[in-house]
This record gives structure tokens, sequence and C-alpha cells, in this order.
């Protein structure tokens, strides 16, 4: 999933998320959520506007009273999933009312009476006070929806508490307001769409299985308020809290049921050239595992940039000069102004680019440290002769060994009778096998180490090492000596 972070009126930033986000879901290999499932999955809207909903439940009510009640039912069928997708408010809750009172009549027509009182009390529930108009309803509705009303009334109740991280935002269930936080209702068992409203900031709509004796609920307004899907995924930030902005990606990610997070983001230092930035999030463990970037200017950004950025944020690879890791331990856009970025690159690494956007400059390459080739050698050169030297030290224990099983044959055979000579035979096996794997591997080590030595550049002064076995009638040994 990628989700852009800062200013989302930020036309520079939308362009270059959206390129990213097109480059990225190219490739065949990436399972990659597109911005319109990011907006299904969190911010689902209806298809149709109030005037088309209200259009066809009247629709549906004159299939209703030309006894074409299947086709009435589906039609209020679709119409309901589609009002349960509009603003909260009193428009939704009036057509949202209208549709369950005239499924109820339809239910009953129908021969289904709990279906019918089901559609009814999801009024009442809600709306106890209400009351049938009798030019609609017969006398008998109209008892029948009574009845219901008292029995209601006479339900256990469950306390329903609503507490946001913003205080006095609207509380709307099933789309009708019914408070604002904090504040405890006592509703009927069931399930209800909730969803809660502070300003202009709407939290995610959610559907809640209301149940028990009491139900605390609290919603964080600030976190799903600062989420928005069109015309592009992104988490509005605009204190430059980049600790704060990973973990709500990461809370993004799990709501989503993503297992990676990439967060895209416009770096403008205070000073030097924009960056154009990606972190990729692990949402399970929560941690950081790569983070990079490259110059921009102007409002698109170079595809072989884009490219590039992306084959490094999904296999960890740069597969050109454009993009290359950073080794200092610390993002560019960090090192080439003041802002001060709290994130950091702990847990992951940085990279950086030259830019290629500014004609008549050159990149100048880094040179490459070699020192760690140089004593990579040395240390396998080491290893190998200690091998070596070990593999002295089991010959002679096994020359001892097959001494004293000679003086114990009988006729050039091992006596099935003589314990000893069984165990000294199981234990020149062994010993066989000990040398044999010392042999192998530091013959393999010295060989590498050689390989290493002869492709690594020598320094103007090399470190003198020397590397000695000796062996004797009592043992063997081995020395590295040197400066490293």
């Amino acid at each position: 999933m990628v989700v852009a972070s800062g200013d989302c009126t930020d036309a520079e930033l939308g362009g270059q998320t959206k390129a990213f986000l097109d480059t990225l879901a190219s490739r065949p290999e990436q399972d990659v959520l597109t911005a319109t499932e990011f907006g299904e999955r969190l911010f689902p809207q209806s298809s149709k506007s109030f005037e088309d909903l209200q259009r066809q439940l009247e629709a549906a009510q004159d299939h209703f009273y030309e006894g074409r009640n299947a086709k009435a039912a589906q039609a209020l069928d679709e119409a309901l999933q589609q009002i349960t997708r509009l603003p909260v408010g009193e428009p939704r809750w009036k057509l949202y009312v209208d549709a369950q009172l005239l499924h109820g009549l339809n239910y009953r027509a129908l021969g289904k009476p709990k279906e019918s009182d089901t559609a009814f009390r999801n009024v009442l529930r809600l709306q106890p006070d209400y009351e049938l108009d009798p030019d609609q309803f017969a006398p008998s509705v109209r008892q029948g929806f009574d009845k219901l009303r008292r029995e209601l009334a006479k339900a256990r109740k469950v306390k329903l508490s609503v507490k946001s991280t913003q205080p006095a935002s609207d509380v709307y269930l099933d789309g009708l307001k019914v408070g604002q936080t904090p504040v405890t209702l006592e509703v009927a068992a069931g399930t209800y769409d909730i969803t809660l409203v502070k300003g202009t900031t709407t939290s995610f709509p959610r559907q809640v299985q209301v149940q028990g004796t009491d139900m605390p609920l609290l919603i964080d307004v600030a976190y799903e308020g600062s989420v928005s899907a069109s015309p592009f995924p992104c988490l509005a930030s605009r204190d430059g809290n980049d600790e704060r902005t990973l973990s709500h990606s990461v809370r993004l990610g799990g709501t989503l049921g993503v297992e990676e997070v990439i967060v895209v983001r416009l770096e403008r230092p205070s000073s030097g050239p924009k960056w154009f930035a990606a972190t990729v999030l692990n949402v399970e463990g929560g941690q950081k595992l790569r983070e990079g970037g490259f110059k921009t200017q102007g409002l698109d950004a170079p595809a072989e940039a884009l490219s590039a950025l992306v084959d490094f944020v999904t296999t960890g690879r740069s597969p050109s000069n454009l993009v290359v890791m950073n080794s200092n331990g610390k993002a560019p856009w960090e090192q080439a102004g003041s802002v001060d970025k709290s994130g950091g690159s702990q847990g992951g690494m940085d990279l950086s680019a030259p830019s290629r956007l500014s004609e008549g400059v050159e990149d100048t390459a880094v040179p490459h440290s070699t020192s760690g080739l140089r004593t990579a050698s040395y240390v396998a050169l080491g290893v190998g002769a200690a091998a070596l030297g070990g593999a002295g030290v089991v010959r002679l224990l096994a020359q001892k060994d097959l001494d004293a099983l000679e003086k114990r044959l009988d006729n050039g055979r091992i006596l099935s009778t003589d314990k000893e000579s069984l165990v000294l035979r199981d234990s020149l096996a062994q010993k066989g096998n000990v040398l044999t794997g010392l042999l192998v591997g530091g013959g393999a080590a010295v060989a590498t180490g050689a390989v290493l030595f002869l492709l690594s550049p020598s320094s103007a002064t090399p470190p003198p090492v020397s590397v000695g076995v000796s062996m004797d009638g009592d043992g063997a040994s081995a020395t590295l000596s040197g400066s490293f």
C-alpha cells in the first residue's frame, strides 16, 4: 500500500505520488492496493445521489402497490446498500427511514412478519417516538408498529459509551445524530453504523455490534480524520512530526490488512534541493525496513528516478547509480538543511541520488573503501592456517591410536571380544572424519584468502603478515602474525 504524507492539497505531492503508485502497480510481481481500493475500504461512497435514491424508493413503492413484491424487495435492498454510504445527516436518515418502513410493509405482504418487525425496529430503536402517517399506513400496521415500540421500551438496553480524541465530536448512528462526545447512550442490542464528525474531520465509517450491558468505544478522530482517499491516498501532516506519521501509517496498514506500507513525501529542507522520499514500513512489527529518495523539481518526477526508487523499495537493491545508498546513516535531506527528523534512519537504510535535473553539473563518484577486502583476506588466511594446523594435530593423535591398535591385532584382525580394540577402531574412524573436514575447510579458506588478497588493491604500506605451520613428533602448531 502506498500513502502520501504532508499537505494533501499539494499538487506536486499528488502528482508524484500518483506517478510512483502507477509505476509500482505496473510491476506484475507487485500486489498493490490501488487508490480506488483504498477509498472503497475506508470511505465507501454511494454510486447514487440523494435524488437518484429517492427516485429508486418511489419505483420500489410502485412495485409494492402493484403487487410486484419480489422486485420491490430487491430494489429496497439495493437502495439501502447505497443509502448507508451517503454522508451522515438528516437527509440520509430520512431516506433510511423511508426505505425501512417500505421494507416493513413489503415483508408483511410477502408473509414474512419477523423480517417486517426487524425493519420497523431499525427505525424505532433510534427514534422511539416516530409516528406512522395514518394516510399511508393502515390501522393494523400502525397497531403493530405501536406494539413494537412498547416492546422496545421494556427491553434491556446496552450502555454505549462513545469517546473520541477530539471532544465535542458529533456522534451519528445509522446516519442520525444522537449526541456529542463524550456521550453514553442506552440502545437496543444490535448492529449499528457509527460515524464521528468534528467540523470538516470525519472518522472512518464503521459497523459495530452492540451487545452485553456496557460497551465502551474510543475513536481516534484526529488520526482517522487526517486520512483522505481522494484525489490520492494521503495522511495530512503539517507539523513535521515524522514519528507520529509513521505510527499512523502502520495503524492504517493494519486497518487495511496489508503487510507493508510505503510512505511517500516531499522533503523541503531549509536549504538545498527538494527530495521525493519513500519509507517502507513492516505493519506487523512496526519497524522501518528501507528509506530512500531522489532530488526533484517541478510537478513531474523523472521516470528513470521513479523506476529506480520503486526497484529499491521493493527489492532493497539499487539498479543504477541514480539511486545510491547513503553510508553515513543519515538521510540526505537531513544533511542538506536544518529540518529535524526525529524518525532518523533507525532500523533501515537511507539512500540518496545525484541530481540529473541540472545541466552542466557532473556527478563525482564516491571512492569505495577497499580496506575491508584486504582485511577479509587476512582473516581467511588465518582461519585456513589454523584449520591446517589442527589437521596436523589430529593426524598425530590418530597415529598414536593406530600404533596402539596394531599391537592388539590377532593375525591382522580385530577380535570381537576385544573391547579396547573396538574402541580404538571407532576413535580412528572419528579422527579420520575430523581430519578430512579440517583439510578441506582449511584448504578452501586459504584459497579464498589468496583470491581476496589478489583482488584487493595494495595499499602504500601493506601490513606485514606471516603465516607459519610447524609439526614435530609431539604435536603441531600454527601461527598468524602481523598488523591489521
